[in-house]
Formats: structure tokens, C-alpha cells, sequence
């Protein structure tokens, strides 16, 4: 189930982190690891109780390390991460999972995205 999820969610973050920095442009470790922090907060979030149309705004009042635009990918992963069931999440770091996956099937998402812009 957590795989599914992530599967899904791992198509839609990329796509959403694109204009002001592109993951191109950051390159696949730095891209990546952004995006398995973005996952990890949005995780905490729901560990620890955030109404989920109050997520977004939680996550970037804390200031987080990661470039502005990679946090328009919290709304969709966010969908993804409160479906599941919180104890399942205490099992599971799905930051490091995502960014596992997305090192894992970087060459893949990108020629995804380059085919969703029409490159």
C-alpha cells in the first residue's frame, strides 16, 4: 500500500517543483533530497495532527531548508499521506523512502515530465 502511494506521489512532486529551480537544474541527489524532506514533513505533519487544508501553511511557517517552490508538491502529497493510517506511517520514514525512489527512477520521471511540457 505505502509503495502505491508513493508511486503516485513520486510522479506528482517533480512535476509540481519546477519553475524557480528546476530539478534539472539542482541535479538528481540535491533534487531528490528535497523532495524526501518535503515528503518528511508532510508525514510529521500528519504524526502529528495537522488538519490537512492547514498543512501547507504549517510546513512553510517553520521556514523550510528546501528552494520555495519544491513546497507547491505539499498539497498533493499531502492528499496522499492523510489517506493512510497514521500507524502505519510511525512504521515507515517515507522521506527516505521517496527520496530512494526518486534517485532510483530519476531518468524515468524526467523523460515523464518532458513528455507531459511537450519537450
Amino acid at each position: 500500500m505505502i509503495r502505491k502511494i508513493l508511486a503516485a506521489a513520486l510522479v506528482v512532486a517533480p512535476l509540481s517543483a519546477t519553475p524557480s529551480l528546476s530539478a534539472d537544474a539542482l541535479g538528481k541527489e540535491e533534487s531528490c533530497k528535497y523532495q524526501g524532506q518535503v515528503m518528511a514533513a508532510v508525514q510529521q505533519a500528519r504524526l502529528d495532527k495537522v488538519p490537512l487544508d492547514q498543512v501547507g501553511e504549517t510546513i512553510t511557517a517553520a521556514a523550510p531548508e528546501w528552494p520555495e517552490n519544491f513546497s507547491a508538491a505539499i498539497p498533493q502529497l499531502a492528499q496522499h499521506v492523510y489517506q493512510m493510517k497514521r500507524r502505519d506511517l510511525k512504521d515507515h520514514d517515507l522521506g527516505a523512502v521517496f527520496e530512494a525512489q526518486c534517485i532510483e527512477n530519476w531518468d524515468q520521471i524526467q523523460s515523464m515530465k518532458n513528455d507531459l511540457v511537450g519537450n
